[in-house]
């Protein structure tokens, strides 16, 4: 189980914990976008209030697998 975790979890520049504090609290203005460094999809959320929400509850769902792929980019 742990090298399971270890195959999904990457270490990296964006920290897990810090994003996940930036969507619960300022999601649906993109700043957990802004610190992952997607500013396009960032500047999206801020002028739609997370896409009306949606994009937003997609965030929830997805955003271990974003950093993930962003940290593996970083390296």
């Amino acid at each position: 189980m742990d090298r399971q975790a270890d195959l999904r979890f990457r270490v990296g520049p964006i920290n897990y914990s810090v994003a996940w504090i930036l969507l619960t609290f300022l999601g649906l203005f993109g700043v957990h976008r802004m610190y992952m460094g997607k500013w396009f999809t960032a500047i999206v959320y801020l002028l739609t209030l997370g896409l009306f929400g949606i994009g937003y509850l997609y965030d929830f769902w997805t955003l271990n697998d974003q950093i993930t792929i962003r940290n593996a980019r970083r390296r």
